[in-house]
């Protein structure tokens, strides 16, 4: 007669012949009543751990057959009939998973009370016939699909958005103990420059606040960080800064990276064009008509004179190589200075100076 040691069916209250979805079922509500945050009586964490066990073990069909077959002894290789004709073979188990991890990988966190109900665990019945899953329409997980679970409270529940279907849950039903995380969207910030630091290059120091893990790996505390971004001489507009997982990190997910965006101030005498330089010259009309000279300045403080004899028309524009940004691919290279005409007309004319231009003026 095979010695079954522990009794997994017993401890998660469930018969032999319990299907697949009865054993979820059963360890949810098993779960849920010894969990320690909700449970503080004496022993609750090792009856949370036993339980925990006892679904890993009646989850994976390998296990259960090996378990039915020849009880805890033969299933961890310590039996007598474990090296005899039709017994287990090689295969040993030994329990090493993180009855927490187990307990996240199901639920899609580590404390459903708190999402559920706002952190309030004393509204909940302590047997936890209505589980919080079935009061939102999930309909006890145990079918191939999330069943009427809504979409905004899955991707908002760490782990639960990667179990692709609750027939699977990393192989539920084949389940390994290792907890399937996935990372969190990029959390995405603008950054400011100047284009003279642009122009010159600069490093940036950004202060952020990250949640992170205790050693208990359960338990998060909030840390500053400091962020050193190195903005390169003629980096463009839009170009992107990531810090790789710096975002916030909880049991259950992989941390955000975090994404600095560069953006361009509005600069006070220039506008920007890729690697090109714009400056708006404003020229009188008379200038316009007889010859005008624009000294123009230069992003590293210098002064370029530029002179022009020919009839300066509204938005006509002079480009003077070399004088803009470097070049992103290339810093030893530079944009260039384009200085770009605007014509002040007068408000009002004397009535000889009418008489003036038109005579000196063609009439076409």
């Amino acid at each position: 007669m095979v010695k079954m040691g522990k009794d997994y069916y017993d401890i998660l209250g469930i018969k032999k012949d319990a299907s697949e979805d009865d054993i979820k079922k059963a360890y949810r509500k098993q779960a849920l009543r010894y969990h320690p945050d909700k449970n503080k009586s004496p022993g609750a964490e090792d009856k949370f751990k036993e339980i925990a066990e006892a679904y890993d073990v009646l989850s994976d069909p390998k296990k259960k057959d090996i378990y039915d077959r020849f009880g805890e002894e033969g299933l961890k290789g310590g039996g007598p009939s474990s090296g005899g004709a039709g017994g287990p073979g090689t295969f040993s188990y030994t329990f090493q998973g993180d009855p927490h991890a187990i307990f996240a990988e199901f639920f899609g966190g580590r404390n459903p009370f708190e999402q559920f109900f706002g952190g309030r665990n004393g509204d909940m019945d302590e047997d936890m016939e209505t589980d919080p899953f079935t009061r939102f329409g999930m309909g006890g997980m145990g079918g191939s699909g999330m069943g009427g679970f809504p979409r905004s409270f899955s991707t908002g529940m760490g782990g639960m958005g990667g179990m692709g279907g609750m027939g699977g849950m990393g192989g539920m039903g084949g389940r390994s103990s290792s907890l399937t995380r996935q990372q969190d969207p990029p959390v995405v910030h603008n950054l400011r420059v100047t284009l003279e630091e642009v122009f010159s290059g600069c490093t940036k120091k950004m202060k952020i606040s990250h949640k992170r893990l205790n050693p208990d790996r359960r338990t998060t505390r909030t840390e500053d960080k400091i962020l050193e971004v190195e903005i390169k001489r003629g980096w463009k507009e839009g170009t992107k800064i990531t810090f790789p997982k710096e975002g916030d990190e909880t049991p259950t997910n992989i941390p955000a990276d975090v994404v600095f965006v560069l953006k361009d101030k509005p600069h006070l005498v220039f506008r920007r064009d890729g690697s090109d330089i714009i400056y708006p010259a404003k020229v009188s009309l008379r200038d316009a008509l007889c010859g005008s000279t624009v000294n123009a300045p230069t992003l590293d403080g210098r002064t370029v004179t530029v002179t022009t004899k020919d009839v300066v028309r509204p938005g006509m524009k002079r480009r003077i190589n070399g004088e803009g940004l470097p070049l992103p691919k290339s810093p030893d290279r530079r944009g260039d200075l384009v200085v770009e005409y605007e014509v002040k007309f007068p408000e009002r004319l004397s009535q000889s100076a009418r008489e003036t231009i038109a005579q000196v003026l063609p009439p076409t």
